[in-house]
């Protein structure tokens, strides 16, 4: 948060100085620029496109609820775009449920589960390259029919959302259209999500 202001250039990644020599960011070297810096506050690396990603690891979820004021404190203070990835094993999976109702259903930010570090630092690769892909479709659009197309969603996005059970793609895709983000998502009545949906499936997604 305290790097609120900070502009990440494309292909970059901005990584806080704890991660030096860790797995995820010897996984990143080479395949993107990472630079180290102190001071990031809550945030664990700085993407392009205002985006940022607070890392949840194994022992965080062991060690108690540090990383829930950590998430909170964050959402509050921050106008970026945070999307958690949280580091799902054997060990941490019991408390996952609770991490991903914090995460997606209080916060309305993205959790994207991950097996290991090294599972971590592919996803950040594939989140850097989409936002390379998203600047150059918006610097070669025309800049008086933005407004007008619909923004497709975020693959990050697209996957949070197939979590919820009976959910495939296309329905997250329909989903999405509609409501715009997960919070707006979250807060849709039966009726709303009917419309879209069907009864059965608008049920499953207001229980989730």
């Amino acid at each position: 948060v305290t790097a609120g202001s900070i502009v990440v250039p494309y292909g970059h990644v901005v990584g806080n100085e704890k991660w030096r020599g860790s797995e995820v960011a010897q996984k990143l070297q080479g395949k993107v620029r990472l630079i180290f810096e102190d001071g990031l506050g809550l945030v664990d690396f700085h993407l392009p496109n205002r985006t940022c990603i607070l890392f949840i690891s194994e022992a965080d979820l062991v060690a108690g609820d540090e990383f829930k004021r950590r998430l909170v404190k964050f959402r509050n203070a921050s106008s970026l775009r945070g999307i958690v990835i949280v580091e799902k094993t054997q060990i941490s999976d019991q408390y996952y449920l609770g991490v991903q109702k914090l995460v997606v259903l209080e916060l309305g930010m993205v959790l994207l589960p991950v097996a290991n570090q090294g599972e971590a630092s592919q996803l950040i690769i594939q989140l850097v390259s989409f936002c390379v892909r998203e600047q150059s479709r918006d610097r070669g659009a025309n800049p008086f029919l933005g407004k007008q197309r619909a923004r497709p969603a975020e693959p990050a996005v697209l996957q949070a959302v197939q979590h919820i059970p009976g959910i495939g793609k296309t329905k997250a895709l329909l989903l999405l259209q509609r409501f715009g983000s997960i919070h707006r998502l979250c807060n849709a009545s039966i009726p709303e999500l009917e419309q879209v949906v069907g009864q059965t499936a608008a049920q499953q997604i207001y229980t989730f």
